[in-house]
């Protein structure tokens, strides 16, 4: 454990960040598993939307890389469009 103040702060700020965190990325994913169970194409398209600007908060704030929101973002377009 830390002894100097300073270090005990960050260390605070730090398992509250992770909590965040988790919970946003659980989120993320949460959105995801939506888009690739959706049984009918409006469904999986709402679904898709929604996931969409999750990824991209998520790219923005720094939970996920940008290149992974990308890549997430253009799988999960080939999954809506073969929802028929």
């Amino acid at each position: 454990m830390p002894r100097i103040k300073s270090a005990k702060k960050a260390l605070r700020q730090s398992r509250v960040r992770a909590t965040h965190n988790r919970a946003l990325r659980s989120t993320l994913r949460s959105s995801i598993k939506r888009v690739r169970s959706a049984t009918t194409a409006a469904a999986a398209a709402t679904a898709y939307a929604a996931a969409v600007r999750t990824l991209d908060r998520a790219a923005r704030t720094g939970i996920i890389h940008r290149n992974t929101a990308a890549r997430q973002k253009s799988r999960l377009a080939k999954v809506v469009k073969g929802k028929k």
